[in-house]
């Protein structure tokens, strides 16, 4: 995808057993779409970040999305009942957030996503408006200097254009099916 383009639609199953599409998330301001999974070190490591960016901007009528894309042949950890037990762990079941499996990994493909975790940010348009990293520093929430996500959050709320649009996100390469 590119900076511009509209969100692709998908109709994914969540770890609530219930599939989800994006017409549900419809009167959303802003809606970041991320490609997450369970085993990537570096998701691993924005799991709580990711909860506490949605509840800092719930509010403001943002919504939020985990898709795990990853193929749960090759990588167990990613199967159906691992992600409800890491979604259990976050609460993500007391929260809006949804976390989705994308099982044939096509929403993977029409997005274009390489890496977990790499982020989709659409406005209210549902525009492309920002794609890629999370932020600088994922090996430590508390030296980020550049937040990334969140100043692209903030401009899609406020209806004005991302300063950048695009940072080369960080994480493990998708488990493509073989």
């Amino acid at each position: 995808m590119k900076i511009g383009d509209k969100l692709p639609e998908f109709n994914l199953k969540g770890f609530d057993d219930q599939f989800h599409s994006n017409y549900e998330y419809a009167e959303k301001y802003a809606l970041a779409i991320i490609f997450t999974c369970n085993s990537s070190v570096q998701s691993k490591a924005y799991s709580e970040r990711f909860v506490k960016l949605f509840e800092r901007y719930e509010e403001d009528n943002f919504g939020i999305i985990g898709i795990n894309s990853n193929d749960d042949k090759q990588v167990p950890e990613e199967t159906m009942e691992m992600m409800k037990l890491a979604a259990f762990h976050f609460k993500l079941h007391t929260l809006h957030f949804m976390y989705l499996k994308d099982e044939d990994q096509s929403v993977a493909k029409k997005f274009g996503a390489k890496v977990n975790p790499e982020v989709f940010l659409f406005n209210s348009k549902r525009e492309l408006v920002y794609r890629g990293a999370i932020d600088d520093s994922w090996e430590n929430e508390h030296m980020v200097t550049s937040a990334y996500l969140e100043d692209a959050i903030e401009s899609a709320l406020d209806g004005i254009e991302v300063d950048y649009p695009e940072i080369e996100p960080v994480g493990t390469p998708i488990v493509w099916k073989k």
